[in-house]
C-alpha cells in the first residue's frame, strides 16, 4: 500500500483552508496520546468517514456538499477526526497484480509467548508486509504479504520469517483472488 508520510492536511488546515483536499498522516499523530478516548462520532462524522473511505481524494467542498454542512464545518470535523486518530491517513488502493506483486498470501505465525512487540517490529520492517494482526486461536499472528511471485514468497517465509527467533512455526495460505469490500470500484 502506498502511503503519504507527513501531516500535510493539518498544516494546510492550520494555515486557513488553503487546500480543498484532505490529506493527512499515514499514522496517528505522534503528539496525540495513544490511549486517549476519542470523542463520540455522530451521523455526520460517520458519513464523512464513509465518503473518505470511498474516495480519499474528495475535496472538502465535495464532502461538505454531500453531508450537507458548511465547508468550515466539514474542514473542522475532518481535522478533528485526524487529530483524534480516527482517520489514520490517506492512501491509494493498489491492484497488486498490476503493480508487479502477483503473489499474495496470508501467513499465520505461532510465536514465543510475550514476544508480540518484538515480532511486530521485525514484521513491520518487511517491505512485503501489508497487514499485521495479533489474533486469538490456533496461531498468534496473521500477516498479509504481497510479493512479485511464488519464489519471492518462498523467500519471505523460509528466509525472512523463519529467521526471526521468536517465530515458532508458520503456515502459508495463498490468495487466489481478492476483493476490496469497502471500495467503490
Amino acid at each position: 500500500m502506498v502511503e503519504r508520510r507527513g501531516d500535510m492536511a493539518s498544516e494546510r488546515m492550520a494555515e486557513g483552508m488553503e487546500s480543498d483536499r484532505p490529506d493527512g498522516p499515514s499514522r496517528a499523530p505522534a503528539d496525540r496520546p495513544e490511549m486517549s478516548r476519542p470523542r463520540p462520532l455522530d451521523a455526520i462524522d460517520r458519513d464523512i468517514l464513509q465518503l473518505l473511505q470511498a474516495d480519499g481524494r474528495a475535496s472538502i467542498r465535495s464532502v461538505a456538499d454531500r453531508v450537507h454542512v458548511s465547508r468550515a464545518n466539514a474542514y473542522a470535523r475532518i481535522n478533528r477526526l485526524i487529530e483524534d486518530g480516527v482517520i489514520r491517513g490517506f492512501s491509494a488502493r493498489i491492484d497488486h497484480e498490476r503493480a508487479g506483486q502477483g503473489a499474495s498470501a496470508y501467513i499465520t505465525l505461532k510465536i514465543v509467548q510475550n514476544s508480540w512487540r518484538t515480532v511486530r517490529e521485525q514484521l513491520r520492517a518487511l517491505p512485503e508486509a501489508a497487514h499485521i494482526a495479533l489474533v486469538s486461536g490456533d496461531f498468534d499472528v496473521l500477516l498479509l504479504v504481497h510479493t512479485s511471485d511464488t519464489r519471492a514468497l518462498r523467500d519471505v517465509v523460509l528466509t525472512k520469517l523463519q529467521a526471526i527467533p521468536e517465530v515458532l512455526s508458520t503456515r502459508t495460505l495463498l490468495v487466489f483472488e481478492e476483493d476490496d469490500l469497502d471500495a467503490e470500484s
